[in-house]
């Protein structure tokens, strides 16, 4: 994963979006539980990954820069993700509604990746329309990305904590 791989920020987000994207998809067509306890541990992992790169540096660079709802409603759609994401690195295949969750998951996903990547209005167009520096973020994104990937081979990522949205409990 070197630098020059990627021009900027904005295409090593979308490198990541690429991947999950494929991800969902060889769930979607497999059958075998054990294969998708496999696809969907890689899911959940990526995702945490990317929402952590995203939270802890992307979106802070953008925040007074790019429309403050845009940003706003990125961490909500992340909290929504991360609840799924959770409950389904707590289950096995044979859980209750698994399926429809990562379902569900993939539908999130899908919906929060046009929101970054639609053009003109899109985060990411926002982005490149501001003076942020998004080869300098690129740098401290991918050194972070490896510090967490070295991190989930080693032991595992911490549960991912929604940031924007309350979780109540009785």
């Amino acid at each position: 994963m070197a630098q020059q791989e990627f021009t900027d920020a904005i295409a090593l987000l979308k490198a990541d979006h690429r991947t999950v994207e494929e991800l969902f998809e060889k769930f979607e067509k497999t059958s075998s539980s054990t294969q998708k306890e496999k696809l969907c541990r890689q899911i959940c992992t990526e995702l945490k990954i990317h929402t952590m790169l995203e939270e802890e540096i992307f979106y802070p660079a953008l925040r007074g820069k790019i429309e403050d709802d845009t940003l706003d409603e990125a961490y909500v759609e992340h909290d929504g993700a991360k609840v799924l994401i959770n409950d389904l690195e707590s289950a096995g295949p044979d859980a209750d509604f698994y399926d429809a969750k990562v379902t569900v998951l993939s539908e999130e996903i899908k919906h929060h990746v046009k929101e970054e990547e639609m053009p003109k209005e899109g985060m990411f167009a926002q982005a490149r329309a501001t003076d942020v520096d998004l080869v300098a973020l690129r740098d401290q994104m991918l050194a972070r990305k490896q510090e967490l990937m070295a991190q989930a081979k080693a032991g595992g990522l911490p549960i991912a904590k929604p940031s924007a949205v309350n979780l109540v409990t009785a």
